[in-house]
């Protein structure tokens, strides 16, 4: 028996990074991917696909994302079973029980609503744990599982999502899924495989392969290892064999750069033009070291150049500790005379100091040499 996992599509996640041109690509990619999840599923051969969690990024995105989502569920030919997570809980203002989504819903498409176990196919159940408030307030997966003995026939797949007690520093969440009660049920039979959502990366739990989490099918940060993926699941007799599937575009990246001259610049421009997908890449900068003016002049042109090319180039903050060394020859360099000279100099003290118009006298600076080195 084979079926295919995945969870956290995040359809309608905004970033705010992202240009609204970009945003617009990554908006249309996200609901792309639902269609390669489509495809995967029916290459593969999978009797079912079970989504754990977080389809939605909120009950309160636009109804537009709804309906685009669902013409994307349409493109599946097999069962699609669906677990509301804590981003899309079936509460009250639930996206699920919204006339946008029951109107447009494919038939193959099933909500998970409770805990009751539901024949997918011929031989096979799956017990869900949604959520059904953001705040639970208990071990969702432990209250599936409680009473269940091990099924009449066949295999039995348990979908959840949350956070696992080992992986969690939280210890103290009511909420969290408890792994001892998990490798219980696997030991007695209850459930041949445990289906997790919640985290944006894959991953399998406890070293157990009957544990897994698939992570987001498209990268939404820097902080995810391992994004980009769907797990196509073969149970049988003999245990569980998963393989996964890339599906992402988009790719996260972080660039950690000591910048101490114009060769570290220049080498710091290559590696951004190499970077592969450039209009799908979020890139984010670590700058430190020391740069003269006309350094950082230069230094602004290439992240001005490739941030028009780069899905989003950010330099970070918290990561960077780059100095700009303001001198006499800068000032010189300008070939500047008189009252121009006098100005300039001016806007380099500005720029030197610590004060509230520092940023906006090196940006003044840079432009300065801009146009000394056009002139």
């Amino acid at each position: 028996m084979r079926f295919l996992h995945t969870a956290d599509w995040h359809l309608g996640m905004t970033r705010r990074f992202l240009s609204p041109e970009a945003q617009a690509r990554f908006a249309d990619d996200r609901i792309d991917a639902v269609r390669d999840i489509a495809r995967i599923a029916a290459e593969q051969e999978c009797a079912f696909v079970v989504a754990c969690g977080d389809l939605f990024d909120s009950n309160h995105v636009d109804r537009q994302v709804v309906a685009r989502a669902l013409d994307a569920l349409g493109q599946f030919r097999v069962p699609v079973l669906i677990l509301p997570g804590n981003h899309d809980p079936l509460d009250a203002a639930s996206i699920y029980a919204t006339d946008a989504f029951r109107a447009r819903l494919p038939a193959s498409v099933r909500v998970i609503t409770d805990a009751e176990p539901i024949a997918v196919v011929d031989g096979v159940e799956v017990v869900g744990a949604p959520w059904l408030t953001r705040r639970p307030g208990r071990d969702l997966a432990a209250a599936a599982l409680e009473g269940l003995g091990p099924p009449r026939s066949g295999v039995r797949v348990l979908a959840a999502h949350g956070a696992v007690d080992v992986l969690s520093p939280d210890a103290d969440d009511p909420a969290l899924i408890r792994i001892e009660g998990l490798r219980h049920a696997l030991f007695a039979g209850t459930v041949s495989y445990v289906a997790l959502g919640d985290r944006h990366s894959a991953l399998e739990v406890g070293d157990d392969p009957r544990i897994r989490y698939p992570g987001s099918p498209m990268a939404t940060d820097h902080d995810e290892l391992d994004p980009g993926k769907v797990l196509v699941v073969d149970v049988d007799v003999t245990g569980v064999t998963v393989t996964d599937h890339a599906v992402g575009r988009w790719t996260f990246t972080r660039i950690t750069a000591r910048l101490d001259g114009m060769d570290d610049v220049e080498r710091l421009d290559a590696d951004l033009e190499g970077i592969p997908g450039k209009s799908r890449a979020v890139v984010r900068l670590a700058l430190t070291g020391s740069l003269g003016v006309a350094e950082d002049a230069h230094l602004q042109q290439v992240l001005d150049h490739h941030g028009e090319v780069l899905g989003s180039l950010t330099v970070s903050e918290g990561r960077s500790d780059l100095a700009v060394i303001i001198d006499e020859a800068d000032i010189d360099a300008l070939g500047l005379q008189g009252y121009a000279r006098d100005a300039a100099a001016e806007i380099a003290a500005l720029a030197a100091a610590d004060g509230p118009q520092r940023d906006v006298a090196r940006d003044a600076l840079r432009l300065l040499h801009r146009l000394a080195g056009a002139a």
